[in-house]
């Protein structure tokens, strides 16, 4: 079943809370794996501290990442393999092979759109591999009254990877719900309109 690998080339983009959150969205209505590929393991210490009502697996990778998250495929409906913050990352480079998707989230910053260039290469590249890889950018922790989130996607346009239509906001209940070892969609109240940008986000990934 599918692979989708959350990638990013530099750090605090945003995978975690992305995959953790996505992976929730999409246990409501499917199995679902977590594969934390990441060296600073921040999935397997959110799920360490995890306080949900219905606990997600997450896996740490093991050395044959590609094997691992086939055989994880086989398990489980979905699998969201949370990549280390390079698309260099020998881990990233492998699970591109078995990807279906890459979701790669992306802040509206200059640095984070420098750092987009890189990933449209390396996506490229995984496609002379495995030719079914589709990709989407998410604009992640937009503030629409700032100049720089009017323009990101104006900006995202002149890099060929798709871009989703659904952005995650900058929101506290994002931070707040992992401190808390939860997910956006256990917070109530406070998690809900973050709740429903991601399952309009699901609504678009699964299309």
């Amino acid at each position: 079943m599918p692979v989708i690998a959350v990638v990013g080339n530099k750090g605090g983009a945003g995978k975690t809370t992305l995959s953790v959150n996505l992976a929730a969205g999409l246990a409501k209505q499917a199995s679902i794996a977590v594969l934390d590929a990441d060296p600073q393991g921040a999935s397997l210490q959110w799920r360490e501290t995890a306080n949900m009502q219905d606990p997600i697996s997450v896996f740490p990778a093991k050395e044959n990442l590609h094997v691992h998250a086939a055989e994880l495929a086989r398990e489980f409906d979905y699998v969201v393999v949370d990549c280390p913050p390079s698309v260099h990352a020998p881990q990233t480079i492998s699970v591109l092979v078995v990807s279906d998707l890459a979701l790669i989230p992306v802040q509206p910053s200059p640095v984070d759109l420098w750092a987009t260039v890189h990933i449209e290469r390396a996506i490229a590249e995984a496609r002379e591999t495995n030719p079914s890889l589709r990709s989407m950018l998410v604009i992640n922790q937009l503030e629409t009254r700032t100049i720089l989130s009017r323009v990101v996607r104006e900006a995202l346009t002149e890099i060929s990877l798709p871009v989703a239509k659904t952005a995650l906001r900058r929101r506290a209940v994002y931070r707040n719900s992992a401190l808390e070892g939860k997910s956006v969609f256990d917070m109530g109240a406070r998690g809900a309109a973050a709740a429903e940008e991601l399952e309009q986000l699901i609504q678009e990934v699964t299309a």
